[in-house]
């Protein structure tokens, strides 16, 4: 204990003529306080808030909208929809097993096959605006299964690519004796 005040002491002496001892004025309190008091006027950003808060709304709803796909046909079979919906999960799958493969030797790939199925979906939404316009027929319809079995080939052919490729990348990194 009395090291530790020999210490303060010691501390309290070296800066002894350094300290601020600076008299308050004897109405600071006063000054103080209106200070305190005193309203400034606040700046009213609310209109400026608003139209932010608007552009992000719109934003927000115009990109929920357009990633939707139509799943409804409006002149559709029963069995039209069950092919449908059977051929987009597959689809849907074949993708989720593209997307697991990205990595950087793979992505110029991974890159084309997705160019080449905004193609196909636009080649597949032409087929179902023609599908609502004039209802079902054999043409219609095949055309529509054609085109989703593509879709699909394509991605396996897309997945056997990447998976040779890894494979000749993993063989010329080994060594052979």
């Amino acid at each position: 204990m009395k090291n530790e005040k020999d210490n303060l002491d010691e501390l309290f002496n070296r800066f002894e003529n350094q300290w601020d001892i600076q008299e308050l004025n004897s109405d600071h309190q006063v000054d103080f306080l209106q200070k305190l008091n005193k309203k400034e006027p606040r700046k009213r950003y609310w209109f400026a808030t608003a139209i932010a808060a608007s552009i992000v709304l719109m934003l927000g709803i115009s990109l929920f909208y357009k990633n939707e796909k139509p799943k409804e046909f409006k002149f559709a079979s029963k069995e039209t929809k069950r092919t449908d919906s059977i051929f987009n999960i597959l689809i849907d799958n074949e993708l989720v097993k593209l997307k697991e493969k990205n990595s950087p030797e793979n992505q110029q790939i991974i890159n084309d096959a997705m160019i080449q199925m905004k193609t196909f979906d636009a080649d597949y939404q032409k087929i179902i605006n023609e599908l609502q316009k004039n209802g079902e027929n054999k043409q219609i319809i095949y055309a529509m299964i054609s085109n989703l079995q593509t879709r699909i080939s394509f991605l396996q052919t897309v997945l056997k690519r990447i998976e040779d490729n890894e494979k000749l990348k993993n063989n010329s990194n080994e060594k052979t004796l």
